[in-house]
């Protein structure tokens, strides 16, 4: 794939139509935080019959998996690949605008609802991912917590312990997208094992767990939930158009209903799978902050005039925009490289969505903060985009694993060869 075809521009075209009339005249009120994001994005949803045709592949996928049917990833990468106008184009254009946007659409269908549909039983997926990905309900996945950001795993202090047939979980979550709006959370958490009493069996002694290496367990919480806390939006620096908050859990009660299968790999690899997912979404979000930094550049850098002639006869000024036409350039084959592993029933791996999202979120924040530096005085100003999009971009470097772990996993993927 090297260009969009006339079927996807059309898209496009429609989807950029919908963001002008309904996403740019509110754009000061998501960002102030007075307007949340979800009623504009489910209107996204109706407008382009998105609802239903997650509802119809919904109910086709469920009545497949009853009978025994088809592998629920190569289903999943067969309808994104077939349909990457629909899945990507609206990222990018929505990006060019206000990244928070597909941010809060992101976690509550690609990370919250779709742990469930890897991991939960029929009942589960139609009780609680159904409504996610049809957007009627908003979604939250909780893994980060104030002392285990990067350390996700190993540092994760929320705990899960059975207690008759339910469990109890306690702990807190912070950083997480849409946790002050949520109306359903896919909560991580360690289970609370007991040391089994001194032995002089050294057998017995080994099977106690140390704390960092504790089974991880994933529930489906409601809103509402007794001893369950969301908190208001924190403040932050950018993507202020999508919600960020935290979670505090005092003895929550959980029933074997809400704990989703771990599968054969356990509560770590289905995170994982989710990790891959979201990095290699962020070069799509990348080039729509790309595409929009260039193009504001450029329209500033005719109109802009210094010394009697225009700033884009200066060498140092064109130096600038060429730089971001190659970024843009690069970025975009990452995004079709996507697209086409996608169609050839291929998931990108751990290393591979991690050096897209490293090259990708860097690139993005460049772009961003040359434009800011080509405007000069009016990059700095609120009135000027470039300023929000400079602050949104640098949140790509950060979510879903920062700059410095992207690389930690592409040298151990190099130097395990």
């Amino acid at each position: 794939m090297i260009e969009w075809s006339e079927e996807d521009l059309m898209i496009r075209d429609a989807v950029r139509g919908w963001i002008d009339a309904e996403v740019r005249p509110n754009l000061d009120a998501l960002e102030s935080g007075e307007l949340p994001p979800y009623d504009l994005l489910r209107s996204l949803y109706k407008t382009f019959g998105m609802d239903e045709m997650a509802r119809s592949s919904f109910q086709a996928r469920l009545a497949r998996e009853r009978e025994g049917g088809s592998d629920e990833r190569e289903d999943e990468e067969k309808q994104g690949g077939g349909n990457a106008a629909m899945t990507m184009l609206p990222v990018i254009e929505l990006c060019k605008v206000a990244p928070g946007l597909v941010s809060a659409m992101g976690v509550g269908l690609g990370l919250a609802a779709g742990t469930i549909m890897k991991r939960g039983t029929p009942e589960q997926k139609e009780r609680w991912a159904l409504p996610l990905l049809t957007m009627e309900k908003v979604g939250a996945w909780a893994i980060t917590e104030p002392n285990s950001g990067s350390d996700a795993f190993g540092g994760m202090q929320a705990t899960a312990k059975k207690v008759g047939d339910e469990y109890v979980l306690n702990g807190s979550k912070t950083f997480i997208t849409n946790g002050p709006y949520a109306d359903t959370i896919v909560f991580y958490c360690k289970l609370d094992q007991d040391r089994p009493p001194a032995h002089s069996n050294d057998e017995l002694r080994s099977d106690a767990r140390s704390p960092r290496d504790r089974e991880i367990l994933t529930f489906v919480l409601d809103r509402g939930m007794d001893g369950l806390e969301q908190s208001k939006p924190l403040r932050k620096m950018g993507l202020h158009s999508s919600p960020t908050g935290e979670l505090f859990l005092n003895d929550v009660r959980a029933g074997a209903d809400r704990l989703l299968s771990s599968g054969s790999q356990g509560g770590k690899e289905s995170a994982k799978q989710n990790f891959v997912t979201e990095r290699a979404g962020v070069a799509a979000m990348a080039l729509g902050v790309i595409e929009e930094c260039l193009k504001l550049s450029v329209e500033y850098a005719k109109t802009r005039e210094l010394w009697g002639q225009r700033i884009g006869d200066f060498q140092l000024i064109q130096l600038k925009l060429a730089r971001m036409e190659v970024a843009r350039l690069n970025v975009q084959n990452l995004v079709f490289r996507h697209i086409e592993m996608q169609r050839a029933g291929r998931a990108p791996t751990l290393a591979e969505a991690s050096a897209m999202k490293l090259y990708a979120a860097q690139a993005a924040s460049e772009v961003a903060q040359e434009a800011v530096q080509l405007f000069g005085g009016n990059g700095y100003m609120s009135e000027y985009r470039v300023e929000q999009l400079a602050r949104d971009a640098k949140s790509f470097q950060i979510y879903a694993g920062t700059d410095e772990i992207q690389v930690t996993h592409i040298a151990r993927d190099l130097l395990s060869r």
